[in-house]
């Protein structure tokens, strides 16, 4: 027995679909297809016909939009490609709001401010290894690396390229912004002797966390694994990660305290009621 084929395309709509609204939307159901499992290197496990019933678009216009699927899988790479830097910087101004008010007393002191910045540092750190490791996100950012590698066409090769990189950057800009905010805020600065900026620290940084996570696959122990330690002046023995001790290893390497900032009640009110309100 027979079943009649679900009504799709334009009988399922009251106006036909712009091919600038087809082509919208196949990628945006693609992305949403792609946002449970991540990108393979290959692209076979997303089938071009589910992405235009998930899309709810009319077939025609599709396969007069992109005659072969190879076409709209190039398109859905330049796609990705543009927004693939995954970004964690909500959770990170949500949990440096929570350290703060659990040790609300260490902006009293120097030695307390400090021993505030190493925990930061160590926190940080494991949720933002945690969050990559686990995100499906940061698995099309690997798999786009790879497959932009792999393209044959030298054209498409170059556009995939020249997206990864503009996402890049933009996202090694907001990370940079949020370092650069946070050691003011405690007040700190980039040591002058390096010569540096808080785009060089955000993407060694980066560097640096994505490493680990790409090590992890293969041998998750390594990253997991902890050491009740007091490192760079912690205020007290921790849990302390690979992931912990090499962020937070890099970032005492670039900042210190200023010694401009003057620390009295005015700053210390100011300082509590930023914190408050951080990432809102």
């Amino acid at each position: 027995m027979t079943h009649p084929q679900a009504p799709t395309g334009l009988a399922r709509r009251g106006r036909r679909l712009s091919d600038q609204e087809t082509e919208q939307r196949m990628l945006s159901a693609a992305r949403s297809m792609l946002a449970g499992s991540g990108l393979t290197v290959s692209l076979d496990h997303i089938s071009f016909e589910d992405v235009i019933r998930a899309a709810d678009v009319s077939r025609s216009t599709v396969y007069r939009r992109w005659p072969y699927k190879d076409l709209f899988f190039s398109d859905l790479v330049k796609d990705l490609a543009r927004t693939a830097t995954p970004t964690l910087l909500a959770g990170e101004l949500a949990l440096v709001r929570q350290i703060v008010a659990d040790h609300a007393s260490w902006l009293e002191t120097p030695g307390q401010r400090h021993s505030l910045i190493v925990e930061l540092f160590r926190q940080l750190s494991m949720l933002d290894f945690h969050a990559l490791a686990g995100s499906a996100e940061w698995r099309t950012y690997i798999a786009l690396h790879a497959t932009y590698l792999s393209l044959a066409d030298d054209g498409l090769r170059g556009e995939v390229r020249a997206a990864l990189a503009e996402s890049e950057r933009d996202h090694v800009a907001r990370v940079a912004a949020a370092w650069e905010l946070l050691t003011h805020l405690f007040g700190y600065r980039l040591r002058p002797e390096t010569g540096s900026t808080f785009e060089d620290l955000a993407a060694l940084l980066d560097a640096t966390m994505r490493g680990l996570v790409i090590a992890a696959m293969s041998m998750p122990d390594r990253a997991e694994r902890q050491t009740r330690a007091t490192p760079f002046g912690a205020a007290s023995e921790a849990g302390w990660s690979l992931p912990a001790l090499g962020l937070a290893s890099i970032a005492s390497a670039f900042i210190e305290p200023d010694p401009d900032v003057q620390w009295d009640a005015d700053r210390l009110a100011r300082v509590r009621q930023t914190l408050t309100t951080l990432g809102e």
